[in-house]
């Protein structure tokens, strides 16, 4: 299975198809729509060429608008992050933990690679 480590914390209702892989370019994400609730999945490029998938609410609270998936990823304190492209805030995509303001995080959904698609827990 690819993809970020589940957060304890969630319990998933459903495994639900995204797109294929291929359909993500490396290091860019994009929106879904999913049970009236809007996902940023990303793929991150690896060191070593490999890709991981990541998936966390598309919702900045820091600019109330749905945006988080046109951010820039990479990596800040040893974290794989998403920077939102409005106020530059930092989302951790493994726990969805905004760096700057730590009160204010997103949902991180767990994501696998599974029969050609990017399924995320929902």
């Amino acid at each position: 299975m690819d993809g970020s480590a589940p957060d304890p914390t969630l319990s998933a209702t459903a495994w639900h198809a995204i797109c294929a892989p291929d359909d993500i370019l490396p290091n860019l994400g994009v929106a879904a729509l999913v049970d009236d609730r809007q996902i940023a999945v990303f793929r991150v490029r690896q060191r070593d060429g490999s890709d991981q998938f990541y998936a966390i609410d598309n919702f900045d609270p820091q600019s109330d608008a749905n945006v988080l998936s046109r951010g820039l990823t990479g990596s800040l304190g040893g974290r794989i992050v998403v920077a939102s492209p409005i106020y530059k805030h930092h989302y951790d995509l493994v726990t969805g933990e905004c760096l700057e303001e730590p009160a204010t995080p997103v949902r991180a959904y767990a994501v696998r690679i599974e029969d050609g698609q990017v399924w995320v827990a929902v």
